[in-house]
């Protein structure tokens, strides 16, 4: 169980169309705490003209999923704003942070863009340094069933937000096949075993081998050898049969 609170990532329309007030109240609450948390962080850290690195203790009280929103957020507010850079402009956009004028103003920094243009460099830095696996470690391959899939980071809690949890291997579903209208792929991740689902689009696509870890080769090697075993032994009981 992670040690942050959830990150409710739709509007409080959507929280009242389903019954989730609560949980976007208690997201918000929080996602007002870390803005004004990371502005006095800013305030309490710029001097001689320079921000001194601050991000990682409001990392490690609020965990990356928070601080990236409420950054994001911020940035897309004043997207109009010349003081962010066009590079953290495009990243804030990476974010699905909806579209709420009447709430999402609350848990905007409120320090100088410039500043939170800087602060929004330490936390893309900070990000950068787990390594995580991106679209660029994937093959053109568009069927994912028995395949090894690299799953998105951003769908990861911080616990687990490391690139041997991000290898799942897919075993059903119809989120498997491409332009499915099902959207669940099965499966389970290949670091420890575990068994779960997540949507397609949860993932970047299927993993190249080249750049597999070696347990990972192997493990995946494993998977291979006896699924060909359970078909040879399936072949020889129909033979008998």
């Amino acid at each position: 169980m992670s040690k942050y609170k959830p990150l409710y990532r739709y509007t409080l329309k959507n929280a009242q169309e389903f019954d989730e007030v609560d949980q976007w109240r208690e997201s918000h609450r929080e996602n007002c705490k870390c803005a004004n948390d990371i502005t006095e962080a800013i305030n309490s850290n710029y001097h001689d003209n320079r921000l001194d690195n601050c991000v990682q203790p409001i990392i490690e009280k609020y965990g990356f999923d928070r601080v990236n929103w409420v950054i994001a957020n911020t940035i897309r507010e004043g997207i109009e704003d010349g003081r962010y850079s066009v590079e953290n402009k495009k990243w804030a956009k990476s974010f699905d942070v909806l579209s709420d004028d009447q709430n999402n103003w609350h848990f905007c920094v409120t320090a100088h863009p410039g500043l939170v243009d800087l602060f929004a460099n330490q936390l893309r830095d900070a990000w950068n340094k787990l390594g995580l696996l991106d679209g660029k470690d994937t093959v053109d391959e568009k069927e994912y069933e028995q395949q090894l899939l690299i799953l998105k980071p951003t769908v990861l809690s911080d616990d687990y937000r490391h690139p041997d949890y991000q290898l799942f291997y897919a075993t059903t579903g119809f989120g498997c096949r491409y332009r499915s209208l099902g959207a669940k792929v099965f499966g389970f991740f290949l670091k420890d075993g575990e068994e779960t689902s997540f949507r397609r689009t949860d993932f970047y696509g299927v993993a190249s081998e080249e750049s597999l870890p070696e347990w990972a080769r192997e493990k995946l090697e494993d998977i291979r050898m006896s699924q060909s075993d359970n078909g040879e032994s399936d072949a020889m009981t129909m033979e008998v049969n």
